[in-house]
C-alpha cells in the first residue's frame, strides 16, 4: 500500500499562498488538483480581499471630504465601466474589436478594478455560460445559495487558477498573460497614485481638504469593496429577481435597478440569449450606460466593428412582450371586470390596472429553467473550437446570427 501524503505544514499553506499572492499562476500541487478540491474558503489565500474590505475602517482616522467622497463615487462608475465594458464585453465575449495596443491597455485599465486579470475574469465568465445555473457552474445562486454565489465562490481555491485552454484566443499574447499572472501590479500602482494624488492636493488645494491618505481610503479602498459588492450583485441576484423575456436553459433576468448598478449588466436575460451583442440594453428604452460608452469610444477609432443584436432576436423579444401584454389585459379584465373601454373616463384606470397586472404577469411570462425546450447558449459553441473540437451541429445552428 502506498505511503499517504502528508497533509501540507502551516507554514508550507502560507508560503504557497505568499508565492499565489505574487504569481496568480503558481500551483506547486499542478492546476487540476487545485481545480479538484472541494469548495472551502481559503482563509490564508483570501487575506488580501479581507484587506481591501477592513481597509473601509480607515475612514474613522482619515475623515471625509466632499472631494474624497465624489472622487469615490465616480471612480466606482469609471471602473463599473472596466469591468461591464472590458473585463465583460470585450475579453469575455469579444463583442468589439480595438488593436494589440489597445487591447494591453484596456487590461491595464480593467486591473484597477481589483477583479483579478482580465484572462482569469474572461475564462471564468466563459465557465459560467457554458454551466449556468448547472452544479458546475461556480457562482449559481440556485446551485450553491445567494451569499455564496455574491462572495463565497471568489474565496475557493478551486477557483484560483486561471484556465487557460478556455481562453486561447487571449492566451497567445504574453503581455495579456503577464498582467493577469502578476495581477497585484496595476491594483499597487493605482492605490500608490491616489495616495500620491492626495497629498499633492493637500499642499497645491488645501481648500478641497482632502490628503493622501483619505484619498486613498476614499479612491481604493471604499470605491473598490462597493465596486466588488456591484459586480457581484449580477452572479448573486440577476438570476433571482426580474422579468424573463426569453426562454434559456438558465434562470437569467432583465432588471433595471441592477442595470443601473451597473451600467446595464442588469439586463441580463437578454445577455444570455444573445451574447454575441456589445449592447445589453436591446432596447431603446432599456438604459445601458456601458454600450454608450463604448460607442463614443468606437467614434475616437480606439475600437471598432461593435456588434449589433440580430433583428430575428429583437423581434423574438417583441414578440414575448406581445404574448406578456396580451396575458396582462386578460388578468386585468379577470381583476376588474367592472371597467369599461367604452368611456374615455374609464381610460385612467384601466390603464392603471394593466400596468398592476402587466408587474404581477411579467415573472409568469415564461417558465424557469428546465420548464421548457432552451436555446443553446452561443457561447458554448466558441468553447468547443477554442478546445480544438468541431461543434455539435445543433450548437452551431443556435449561436449563428442570421440577421448579423
Amino acid at each position: 500500500m502506498p505511503a499517504a501524503t502528508p497533509s501540507p505544514t502551516p507554514f508550507h499553506r502560507a508560503a504557497t499562498a505568499l508565492g499565489q499572492w505574487i504569481d496568480s499562476d503558481y500551483c506547486p500541487g499542478g492546476v487540476e488538483k487545485m481545480r479538484a478540491e472541494p469548495d472551502r474558503v481559503d482563509w490564508v489565500r483570501i487575506m488580501p480581499f479581507i484587506f481591501l474590505h477592513a481597509g473601509c475602517l480607515g475612514v474613522i482616522w482619515a475623515g471625509a471630504s466632499a472631494f474624497a467622497v465624489w472622487t469615490a463615487v465616480a471612480l466606482y462608475f469609471i471602473r463599473m465601466f472596466a469591468v461591464t465594458g472590458i473585463h465583460h464585453r470585450y475579453f469575455s465575449h469579444k463583442t468589439y474589436s480595438t488593436s494589440r495596443v489597445g487591447q494591453f491597455l484596456l487590461a491595464v485599465f480593467a486591473g484597477t478594478t481589483v477583479q483579478r486579470g482580465s484572462l482569469w475574469w474572461a475564462c471564468h465568465h466563459r465557465h459560467h455560460h457554458l454551466h449556468s445555473d448547472e452544479p458546475e457552474d461556480a457562482h449559481s445562486p440556485h446551485v450553491h445559495g445567494f451569499w455564496w454565489s455574491h462572495i463565497g465562490w471568489i474565496t475557493s481555491r478551486r477557483n484560483f487558477p486561471t484556465d487557460y485552454s478556455k481562453i486561447r484566443d487571449l492566451a497567445k499574447f504574453p503581455e495579456l498573460v503577464w498582467l493577469n499572472r502578476f495581477d497585484f501590479v496595476v491594483p499597487i500602482l493605482f492605490a500608490v497614485s491616489l495616495f500620491g494624488c492626495g497629498s499633492l492636493l493637500a499642499v497645491w488645494a488645501p481648500g478641497l481638504g482632502t490628503n493622501g491618505p483619505q484619498l486613498l481610503v476614499w479612491g481604493f479602498f471604499i470605491s473598490t469593496t462597493v465596486l466588488f459588492h456591484g459586480t457581484g450583485c449580477i452572479n448573486s441576484m440577476a438570476h433571482l429577481m426580474g422579468r424573463r423575456r426569453f426562454r434559456t436553459s438558465d434562470d437569467s433576468r432583465n432588471s433595471a435597478i441592477l442595470a443601473f448598478i451597473t451600467l446595464g449588466e442588469g439586463w441580463h436575460n437578454n445577455h444570455h440569449r444573445y451574447q454575441s451583442s456589445t449592447r445589453n440594453g436591446f432596447y431603446w428604452w432599456e438604459i445601458d450606460p456601458t454600450y454608450y460608452g463604448l460607442k463614443l469610444l468606437a467614434f475616437t477609432g480606439f475600437i471598432w466593428g461593435l456588434k449589433p443584436v440580430p433583428q430575428s432576436v429583437l423581434a423574438e423579444g417583441a414578440q414575448a412582450d406581445h404574448h406578456a401584454s396580451v396575458e396582462a389585459a386578460r388578468l386585468a379584465a379577470a381583476l376588474h371586470p367592472e371597467l369599461s373601454f367604452s368611456s374615455l373616463k374609464k381610460v385612467v384606470p384601466a390603464a392603471a390596472a394593466l400596468a398592476v397586472a402587466t408587474a404581477a404577469a411579467a415573472q409568469t411570462t415564461l417558465p424557469n429553467k428546465g420548464d421548457d425546450p432552451a436555446i443553446h447558449k452561443d457561447v458554448t459553441a466558441l468553447a468547443h473550437e477554442l478546445n480544438g473540437h468541431k461543434p455539435p451541429p445543433s450548437l452551431v445552428e443556435s449561436s449563428r446570427a442570421p440577421d448579423a
